[in-house]
This record gives C-alpha cells, sequence and structure tokens, in this order.
C-alpha cells in the first residue's frame, strides 16, 4: 500500500484505518496475505515514485495499492506530472511482477470544474493504458455527504467511522485481481 494520509491513519488512532481494516478483511475471507502499508502523510506522486523501487526490492509484492494524488492537487502541481507519476508507479509495480489497483482521487470544486474533471479522469486514464485496476474514488459516498460529519476538523481526513466506507470502495475491486 503506497499512500498519503488518508491510508496512514492520520488523526486515527493506529490500527482503525482502512488499510488495517483491509488486513482484518482478508483474515477473515481466510486469503493468506500480509499487507505492508507504505503510506506516509503528506506524500505526492513524486515522493511515492522516489521511493517505490526500494519497496519493490525490500517486500517482493505481488501487489501494489497506489493512493496517491490528492497532495499534488491541493498544491496545484501539474496534471502532467502526477500522470507520468502513477504511469512510472503503475509501470514499475507491474514490471516487478505485481498486479496493481489504482485508487483515485477527487478534488473539491474550488479548484474549478476543468481541472477537477482532468484530475478525477486522470487515474481512469492511467489504469486503462496500463491495464491495472481502478477504484475510481476513495471518498464514494463519503465526501458527498455534509463535510462535517465524516470528516476531522481539517475537513479533508476522513473520521474513524468513515474508514469502513473507504474500504467498502475498494475491496470489490482489489478482490477481483486477488
Amino acid at each position: 500500500m503506497l499512500g498519503d494520509s488518508l491510508s496512514a491513519e492520520y488523526g486515527l488512532k493506529r490500527g482503525s484505518g482502512w488499510v488495517a481494516l483491509l488486513e482484518q478483511q482478508l483474515k477473515a475471507e481466510k486469503i493468506p496475505a500480509s499487507v505492508i502499508n507504505a503510506s506516509i502523510s503528506g506524500d505526492t506522486t513524486s515522493g511515492g515514485r522516489a521511493r517505490l523501487g526500494s519497496l519493490l526490492t525490500q517486500h517482493r509484492p505481488t501487489h501494489v495499492l497506489i493512493e496517491l494524488g490528492g497532495n499534488d492537487a491541493l498544491r496545484g502541481l501539474p496534471l502532467e506530472l502526477t500522470q507520468d507519476n502513477l504511469t512510472f508507479m503503475t509501470q514499475a509495480a507491474q514490471q516487478a511482477g505485481a498486479k496493481v489497483l489504482l485508487i483515485g482521487m477527487q478534488i473539491p470544486p474550488n479548484y474549478g470544474k476543468d481541472y477537477g474533471e482532468r484530475f478525477a479522469a486522470m487515474f481512469a486514464s492511467v489504469a486503462k493504458a496500463r491495464r491495472a485496476a481502478l477504484v475510481p474514488f476513495l471518498l464514494k459516498g463519503i465526501a458527498e455527504d455534509d463535510a462535517t460529519r465524516l470528516f476531522q476538523a481539517d475537513r479533508i481526513h476522513p473520521k474513524e467511522e468513515a474508514h469502513p466506507l473507504m474500504l467498502a470502495n475498494v475491496w470489490p475491486e482489489l478482490k477481483k485481481i486477488l
């Protein structure tokens, strides 16, 4: 799992985030897999790209989940850079023998309709080009809700009660490639 604060349990007690819940789901379904959560709060696709090679060498994963890009958008980084990094990471993981699940993100509407649409479409474009699995939007059913209900005070990071919903968004696509 290569992600940012949404996967690194930012503002949550350890073991309560969706990645920890994924590990529990795998055990409950008797799927013999372990989860290495290499997520770092604040990480960008450039950071993930820089770290991925050593992670692939060290862990030799059969599956790589990539949940990065949100911080790129929040920092106003060029979409071309983000897309290039996502493509590179997907290709590198595949070349290392791993199946890849890209986990998409959307951004708040104040970034503009065009940028928001191009940002969201970028994940599908990379997944299609690299024949990777895709979760279009990690926060589906969460972000469309009242932002104060399922989000921490910063209105960016989901509360603990939102994390089972995040796992529910990821699990169907992940299960297909397991």
